[in-house]
């Protein structure tokens, strides 16, 4: 698989990473340990590089996952995680202070069996400390050798600048797909001007572009899609005219839906990096798919004509959680 270098960071990755989360939280029952761990080997084996997790996954099983499946291809691959929950629990909270940074990392540490964290980003953007403070204690770790790269994630433009001043921000992390555009307002322009990568969290949609989701679709019980504005069965009736449209375009490129809305993204700029997630190794074999799908300028312009047209019905997150996002 192509690499992509993370902004002016130097931190260069697969074209496309796994995204972990789903393995052990936020999608209903998590996937047994051994299953997840040939997943996430069978990705290493495929050519991505690029994993991401965070300790509010479980809390902490999915850091515990990704590192006894890494752990004899180290060197060979990037790691990030996330600090900024208290106790790893979203629903307590945000906590970023200093101390608890500096507590979080050393236990990632010890889960992901690794002496460096490569990419360390805060979780979302906590009202309660200052940024300063927040991009001061990671750049100790840095400088301590703990961590290699400072991230964030679900951040706002002023938020970005205000860090990047203190502490260089290799890469931001938020959602961004063919159903959410938003970013490319400020966030990307922004991004583009500070050297900073991106990395498109549910490039997918939280698995509606697939086509494999419709109204009829029953959610586990803990599937985070219950919560979702978008996803009542009213807004997923009225979003299947995009799944058509991406199914329509991927006939004619001899491509999945999935892979049609991946290629999109990695075609948008060359420090995108997508972390789509799965637990099915089909599914994995299938995203990986789009690093080699190519899309010409027309196949773009075609692409957002017919997009266009689409109006997308639902606030992608629940009030509650939307209010900590953009900061």
């Amino acid at each position: 698989m192509e690499k992509r270098t993370l902004g002016s960071s130097g931190l260069e990755v697969s074209s496309l990473g796994l995204g972990c989360m789903g393995l052990s939280y936020g999608y209903g029952p998590a996937t047994g340990k051994q299953e997840a761990i040939a997943l996430i080997r069978a990705a290493a084996d495929r050519g991505v590089s690029f994993f991401d997790t965070a300790e509010a996954y479980g809390p902490y099983i999915n850091e515990g996952l990704l590192g006894e499946a890494l752990a004899p291809i180290r060197d060979q691959v990037v790691i990030a995680t996330k600090f900024g929950f208290v106790d790893g629990v979203v629903s307590k909270g945000m906590d970023s202070r200093p101390a608890t940074i500096r507590q979080v990392t050393e236990a990632a540490l010890r889960r992901l069996r690794t002496d460096r964290i490569d990419l360390l980003y805060q979780h979302r953007v906590d009202p309660n400390v200052p940024i300063e403070d927040v991009a001061g204690a990671v750049k100790q770790l840095i400088e301590q050798g703990k961590v290699k790269h400072f991230g964030l994630s679900e951040a706002g433009v002023q938020t970005i600048r205000r860090a990047h001043a203190v502490q260089p921000v290799s890469a931001l992390q938020s959602e961004y797909s063919l159903w959410w555009r938003e970013p490319e307002k400020e966030i990307l322009p922004t991004l583009e001007e500070l050297g900073i990568g991106f990395v498109p969290f549910s490039p997918l949609g939280k698995g509606f572009l697939t086509g494999a989701i419709n109204e009829q679709t029953q959610f586990n019980a803990n599937d985070f899609r219950n919560l979702v504005p978008r996803f009542t069965a009213e807004a997923r009736k009225a979003n299947q005219k995009l799944v058509e449209v991406l199914a329509g375009i991927a006939e004619q490129k001899r491509a999945t839906s999935a892979q049609i809305a991946l290629a999109w993204l990695l075609a948008q700029k060359p420090w995108i990096v997508p972390i789509p997630g799965t637990t099915k190794l089909h599914r994995l074999q299938e995203n990986l798919g789009a690093a080699a799908l190519e899309l010409s300028g027309d196949d773009l312009h075609r692409i957002e004509a017919a997009i266009s047209k689409v109006q997308i019905e639902g606030d992608r997150y629940p009030a509650h959680l939307q209010q900590r996002v953009g900061r």
